[in-house]
């Protein structure tokens, strides 16, 4: 899941003109290739594709120089995890991870402009379902890793790419991935952070992404005898669930902060105009200035990186409509303020709800509780170094997601993990997820460029 962070194409900072990253134009063209091929591969859920994509993937690994026995593959229930392994010089550091993720999210062709997983290149853009999320930013890793594989580049500490099946969904390889390699010195996320551009192309700012909300959804259910819908009781499933759902909207979330959001707070300030704008500067001060929280949390675009939220997305009642509902449902989806666990969010909602005969359940969502990772000083100088080589000047912003990703896990088993995806794009072109998606092929040669900077200065 790609999600650049809340703000960061919304506040209009400063617009350095592009340093032209050096092109390599027979790069370019394997790295648009391996674009292409993997969006031929309908990695969905349910599918059989996930083995051949990464077969495909080890194939470009092995001819760029890898030995075959240094790239494994393991199906795992219907998908598949990949581990490359890229030899360091020096044992005694750790390693360096490079996470990204197989799956796409299910396509239908009928909906679709045109087939989600037939790649095409038309004005400027490769169409296909993952051309963003996330099979860009993983050719693009795999394209870099072959080209200094083959230069004959050693790096000082292993580089190991980690490849999930399955982030879009239970997260299941993700887990098995973040215990195996639990041992790394960092990660960087291929799917998370990146850049935001106007709608005339300028550069806005870079994201790093650092902490990102707990995913859990959550069933409120009530149950009843029923009965004849002609005789009333005062016991209705659908009401005392009704109520329960009213006292969940009312309530307020405490307002938290940490590092990355206090750090976002501070970059953006200045940037955004009116009384939010000064609201976030005083807040990146003084996280207790009540004042300024209320002003933040006045304002829709701002107001979740303050606090968990939790909210009703789905309903089921009743079974006919001259009947009394003998069950009433509801579904609320919660995203959790890094460092608050599910279960003490769980019990708050008991408490919301403050009706015993109202159970609240959590569902298997494939999210687990992860902290925010502390902002290294040697992520930041490499990343910023990337970024201003193509953007001179640009602000790089901490930032805090409201989506989950493979970093929920490598955090959680203590490694602290970045979102560094070097893909900008406007906002009008951000369709993962969505019909029709598409990726700038003017895009490939920054993010090519950005991996072998970030690479070389974190992997010496």
């Amino acid at each position: 899941m790609r999600l650049l962070s809340l703000g960061l194409a919304i506040v209009l900072l400063a617009s350095p003109a592009q340093a032209a990253p050096t092109a390599d134009p027979v790069l370019h063209a394997e790295a648009l290739e391996i674009l292409k091929r993997s969006i031929a591969y309908r990695t969905v859920v349910g599918g059989d594709q996930f083995v051949p994509y990464a077969e495909y993937l080890k194939g470009v690994l092995t001819a760029g120089g890898y030995d075959a026995a240094e790239v494994t593959i393991e199906p795992m229930a219907g998908t598949a995890l990949l581990i490359a392994r890229y030899p360091g010089t020096d044992p005694k550091k750790k390693p360096l991870v490079i996470s990204g993720h197989m799956d796409v999210v299910e396509a239908k062709a009928a909906d679709w402009t045109r087939d989600p997983f037939t790649p095409v290149v038309e004005n400027g853009y490769v169409f296909g379902r993952g051309a963003v999320d996330n099979k860009f930013d993983v050719s693009m890793v795999v394209a870099v890793l072959a080209k200094l594989r083959k230069s004959g580049w050693k790096p000082g500490r292993e580089v190991i790419l980690a490849l999930s099946g399955d982030e879009e969904t239970t997260m299941k390889t993700t887990a098995v991935l973040a215990q195996r390699l639990k041992h790394a010195e960092l990660v960087l996320n291929s799917d998370g952070g990146g850049g935001g551009l106007t709608e005339e192309g300028k550069p806005i700012s870079f994201g790093v992404q650092g902490a990102e909300k707990t995913y859990a959804d959550f069933h409120l259910t009530v149950t009843d005898p029923g009965g004849h819908s002609s005789r009333p009781t005062p016991t209705n499933a659908i009401y005392r669930l009704v109520k329960a759902l009213e006292r969940l909207e009312a309530y307020r979330w405490p307002t938290m902060h940490n590092e990355i959001t206090r750090a976002t707070a501070a970059a953006m300030g200045p940037n955004t105009p009116g009384a939010v704008g000064q609201a976030l500067t005083r807040f990146a001060t003084d996280p207790t200035d009540q004042a300024a929280i209320d002003i933040i949390r006045a304002d829709p675009a701002f107001s979740p990186g303050l606090h968990t939220t939790c909210v009703a997305t789905m309903l089921e009642a009743g079974h006919a409509p001259n009947a009394l509902p003998q069950k009433a449902q509801a579904t609320v989806n919660c995203r959790i303020f890094p460092g608050v666990s599910s279960q003490s969010v769980q019990a708050t909602l008991d408490e919301i709800v403050g009706d015993r005969s109202v159970t609240v359940t959590r569902l298997e969502d494939g999210s687990i509780d992860s902290p925010p990772s502390p902002l290294r000083p040697d992520v930041m100088k490499a990343v910023t170094k990337a970024v201003h080589a193509r953007f001179p000047g640009l602000p790089i912003v901490p930032s805090q997601a409201a989506g989950a990703t493979d970093s929920m896990y490598f955090r959680a088993a203590g490694v602290p993990s970045y979102g560094v995806s070097g893909l900008f794009m406007k906002d009008s072109d951000e369709f993962s997820h969505g019909l029709n998606e598409r990726a700038p092929v003017s895009a490939i040669d920054g993010d090519l460029a950005h991996w072998d900077s970030i690479l070389r200065d974190l992997a010496k």
